[in-house]
């Protein structure tokens, strides 16, 4: 493989881009090119090559079975062709030069988000790599992912049925956070745990945006850092790009100081820029000037996809998602009542939990399959990270599968043989883990033991390549109505452990006071007693106001809230603490977490019909609708604007509120009532010559929840399809879509053809590419940047 340490590698420029400058017929897919215009092909990857690349990337990047669905080429025929064209290339050169297969996404949207399941990702994934090792390709690189549970699909699949080495990047918006709101960081940490070879951030910005998400980047991952930027924003007047090749690399040339060791260009760029790029890196090289030293820094930390929790400080582990001593959960377990469980969730983030514990484990359920249902589930409703509770070796690896993010596992002992079943998985999934102080015999009753076993179960962990700074250990918590002695020994195991191994620390706080009365006063005693000590993660119920005051204090008098602003803003006024914490240990009403408005804000689609129903026994449908569902959805989309919320939850609500509407809908058909739900008629479609229809299909998704008749055309739709429709169903708004700078002049074309047509409708558009300035020019009426102001389009337009 390449060095990646003594210098820094060159990868290649954007391949569309070429495309078009070489004047060949894209069509639907660039792929097809691999063989109806190989020669083309391979003169770009020679170009390429001659600019200085180390590394191209061929030409199959939307190759996968979803996007050749309705094609004439299986994914063998373009995948290998590809390969063999950038080998070509090589070959001809003569050079040293590495070929990587480039995988891109699907095409469609995650579960719970989408239809794509984590299984189908994995399998389309896996095909592409296997052919493309078999076809000679020298690495893999994963790219311009959007969505961390895609990306982690494709990881797998690449390490578990290839050899080859494999390169992930990310597209992140301004905002730092990718189109599904996963972060840099929370990036990095999963990536870097999964084990691929680099990491970075390709596409979306040019350099100079991408330059603050970089500085990030380097300092949560201690892998070699790519940065394939975009030639800046392209310009749809003159169809190029706003970054010529010069000034493209001199706004890199920052990068190197960072430590990025592997640069290219994506969008826009050709192979001028990676000429430019190439003296830029002699220029400094002539001038003596090397990067400084790594700015990464080893941390424990954990994480969902759109949240990092660093373990910096106490860290709050809700413990209510545990049939252990509760009655109701277990028969929510018992019932199927997913519903139950997410509010349970829901309210322990409100509380103040940072990281949820998750045990579904029960007698005589499936637990496996349960524990992978609640974890999606709870994904699509909380951000925060989830710690994976369960003594089971399969039950803990098929929830570590599908988990989005870095979460923990809960957790083993110093028995060999556990030791040995679980770490393996740890190490795989990129987890933490939590270490219990027993082993074959039993609970040592002496802190030293105890510590002795934790030494231990470090030093395993890290024989397994697992770092020490994702070691929990848990000196347990023993009850003191039994054993009343050994309250104090993990109290000193736990201070032990800090001391001497230097790792983070859990512990059951509860279980202390089993037996005793006024449970609460004990569990703040020993809370107390136990941060002083050096506990790090409490697993705590949140919604017990004491407990949380008494973390608060802590981290006041131990200096960890500077200038107890924290604190202060919380507590200053005893009215707002008792609306944001609950002053006793009981949870909240089941009649307020199961109204409809909760589970629309909330996300929880099991509860919106039993709502709704019950709902139609006092109101009209229509009043459900305007005072319920349309003010609930409105406060979702503005918490969406303002980045409270990410798109898995404005969809999830949306999906909830739809739940709501089909009620109603059967409702009103049944009692063949005149009125109707729908708001209006509206056309949406992706233009002609573009597949990419993600977003369009979110759009739809949240305007079909507002109560408007989304009448979808689909991708790669004609002009005359679209007026043919327009003048069929008399819709009075139209929504067109398109991804690609190539596809904006047949959006151009297609607003032509509907005006030129007479149609008596409004024209909105939307797409990566596009302007408001840009929309106006080729006769839109509105432009929307995403399914928020679409709906705010509607609104408008249907008043």
């Amino acid at each position: 493989m390449l060095d990646f340490k003594n210098r820094v590698i060159m990868l290649d420029g954007g391949m569309g881009t070429m495309l078009q400058k070489a004047g060949v017929p894209m069509g639907k897919i660039p792929e097809a090119l691999n063989v109806t215009h190989a020669e083309a092909v391979i003169d770009i990857h020679r170009q390429y090559i001659e600019a200085g690349s180390d590394i191209i990337y061929a030409n199959t990047f939307s190759a996968n079975r979803y996007k050749l669905g309705h094609s004439a080429y299986s994914v063998e025929t373009l995948v290998t062709a590809g390969i063999k064209n950038a080998k070509r290339a090589v070959e001809d050169s003569g050079k040293y030069v590495k070929v990587a297969l480039d995988v891109g996404p699907i095409g469609e949207l995650m579960e719970p988000n989408g239809n794509l399941k984590f299984e189908d990702a994995y399998d389309m994934f896996k095909e592409m790599m296997t052919v493309g090792e078999r076809a000679g390709a020298d690495l893999i690189v994963i790219e311009t992912s959007t969505d961390l549970l895609e990306m982690k699909a494709a990881v797998l699949a690449a390490k578990e049925n290839t050899s080859l080495p494999v390169f992930s990047t990310m597209a992140f918006e301004k905002s730092g956070r990718t189109f599904t709101g996963v972060t840099v960081e929370a990036a990095a940490l999963t990536l870097t745990g999964l084990g691929v070879d680099a990491i970075g951030i390709n596409c979306s910005l040019g350099p100079d945006d991408i330059y603050p998400l970089a500085k990030r980047l380097v300092e949560w991952t201690p892998l070699p850092v790519i940065i394939k930027a975009n030639a800046g924003l392209p310009n749809l007047n003159s169809g190029g790009y706003d970054i010529s090749g010069e000034q493209f690399a001199q706004q890199m040339d920052k990068f190197m100081d960072l430590g990025v060791s592997i640069i290219g260009g994506c969008c826009g760029t050709t192979p001028e820029y990676i000429r430019e790029m190439k003296k830029m890196l002699e220029q400094r090289e002539a001038e003596g000037r090397k990067p400084e030293g790594s700015s990464y820094r080893k941390r424990a930390a954990v994480c969902s996809s759109t949240q990092v929790v660093p373990i910096d400080g106490v860290r709050i582990i809700g413990e209510r998602i545990n049939p252990t001593g509760k009655k109701l959960f277990k028969e929510a377990l018992l019932n199927h009542n997913i519903g139950y469980i997410l509010s349970q969730g829901i309210s322990q983030v409100e509380a103040g939990a940072h990281i949820l514990d998750v045990n579904v484990g029960l007698p005589k359920i499936d637990e496996a399959g349960l524990m992978v249902e609640v974890i999606k589930e709870l994904q699509g409703v909380v951000d925060v990270p989830l710690q994976i509770d369960s003594s089971n070796a399969e039950v803990i690896e098929r929830a570590l599968r599908i988990y989005n993010g870095k979460p923990i596992v809960n957790s083993v002992n110093g028995e060999t043989a556990v030791l040995e079943k679980i770490l393996p998985l740890v190490k795989k999934y990129g987890a933490a883990v939590v270490g219990l102080t027993l082993d074959e015999n039993g609970i040592p009753l002496l802190a030293e033991e105890r510590y002795a076993v934790a030494e231990r179960i470090v030093k395993k962990a890290e024989s397994y390549g697992i770092p020490k700074e994702d070691v929990y250990i848990d000196c347990l918590t023993l009850t003191a109505s039994a054993q009343q002695k050994e309250v104090v020994e993990t109290l000193k195991a736990m201070q032990l452990v800090k001391e001497r191994l230097g790792v983070k620390t859990v512990l059951g706080v509860s279980n202390i006071s089993f037996g005793l009365p006024k449970r609460e006063q004990v569990n703040v005693a020993f809370l107390t007693l136990a941060l002083a000590h050096g506990l790090d993660l409490p697993i705590i119920n949140p919604n017990v106001a004491s407990m949380v005051a008494t973390i608060d204090s802590f981290n006041v008098l131990y200096n960890q809230d500077a200038g107890s602003k924290y604190y202060v803003e919380k507590y200053s006024k005893i009215a707002e603490a008792e609306k944001n914490v609950s002053a006793s240990s009981t949870q909240k009403k089941p009649e307020n977490t199961k109204s409809l408005e909760y589970a629309v804000l909330n996300g929880i689609r099991e509860y919106a019909s039993d709502a709704t129903r019950e709902l139609l026994n006092t109101k009209d449908p229509m009043e459900i609708v305007n005072e319920i569902l349309i003010p609930a959805l409105d406060k979702v989309g503005t918490d969406f604007e303002s980045g409270k919320l990410f798109l898995p939850q404005l969809i999830q609500s949306a999906t909830t509120a739809q739940e709501a509407f089909d009620v109603l809908k059967t409702f009103m058909a049944e009692h063949k009532e005149n009125e109707t739900v729908s708001k209006g008629k509206i056309i949406i479609a992706t233009v002609k010559g573009d597949i990419h229809d993600i977003g369009k299909n979110i759009v739809k998704v949240v305007m079909e929840n507002y109560g408007y008749e989304m009448i979808d055309l689909g991708k790669d739709v004609p002009a005359s399809k679209v007026v043919s429709e327009i003048k069929r169903t008399g819709a009075k708004l139209v929504g067109l879509s398109a991804l690609m700078t190539t596809t904006v002049v047949n959006m151009e074309e297609t607003i032509r053809a509907i005006h030129e047509a007479g149609c008596d409708c409004k024209i909105w558009v939307g797409g990566a590419v596009l302007t408001e300035d840009y929309a106006k020019q080729i006769g839109a009426d509105y432009y929307a940047k995403d399914a928020k102001q679409s709906v705010d389009i509607a609104k408008k337009v249907f008043s």
